[in-house]
């Protein structure tokens, strides 16, 4: 049992830390290119379209999520996070798994969802001690009603479930986020193609 604890421990201190979060944010696009180099040399380009889909659904509720999402100024219980109470995490979760799909690896894909996993339930942890300091009642609300990670369909019926808002959407800069999927995908296709 102590085992546990303390690497459980050990990496909960990993991603508290603020310094490495902040320099990991700063490096995103490094970091990102970096990865996606040797991805173009070894995927599997009969995944193409499956890891193509699968990223694209994670975009679209990522998307949603933009166009729901009022930052730092009100408890947004909207669109998909009517459903949920992470969708943001869930579609970048999908996103992602799309560029790992391409390795064709099962173990790839393992290591992937395990680091995630941890990633965001120390994440989340930490976005809800603020948010339960920032909005106590209505955020002890919310939880009771809307599951952490796990969807429910059962509030599809709601019509607040289908919002969208396009000003939203473009200030919480959702073209940006479209606009570099797709030339990540653009560039794993050229770079693999050079390399055939």
């Amino acid at each position: 049992m102590y085992p546990r604890v303390a690497v459980n421990g050990v990496i909960q201190d990993l991603f508290a830390n603020k310094a490495l979060r902040t320099a990991l944010f700063r490096a995103r696009f490094l970091l990102a290119l970096g990865l996606l180099v040797p991805l173009a040399r070894y995927m599997h380009s009969e995944w193409w379209s499956a890891a193509l889909g699968t990223s694209l659904f994670g975009q679209v509720i990522q998307t949603w999520c933009f166009a729901s999402l009022v930052k730092n100024r009100e408890l947004s219980v909207r669109g998909p996070y009517k459903l949920v109470r992470n969708p943001m995490y869930l579609g970048r979760y999908f996103l992602i798994l799309g560029f790992v799909g391409l390795l064709e690896s099962l173990a790839a894909i393992v290591v992937y969802t395990v680091m995630y996993y941890l990633y965001m339930f120390n994440r989340v942890k930490r976005e809800e001690r603020r948010l339960r300091r920032d909005y106590p009642d209505e955020f002890g609300k919310y939880c009771s009603e809307v599951n952490r990670f796990l969807p429910s369909f059962r509030r599809l019926g709601d019509p607040g479930v289908w919002f969208f808002d396009r000003g939203m959407f473009l200030e919480n800069n959702a073209h940006w986020n479209i606009l570099m999927t797709i030339l990540a995908y653009a560039m794993l296709y050229v770079v693999h193609r050079a390399w055939q």
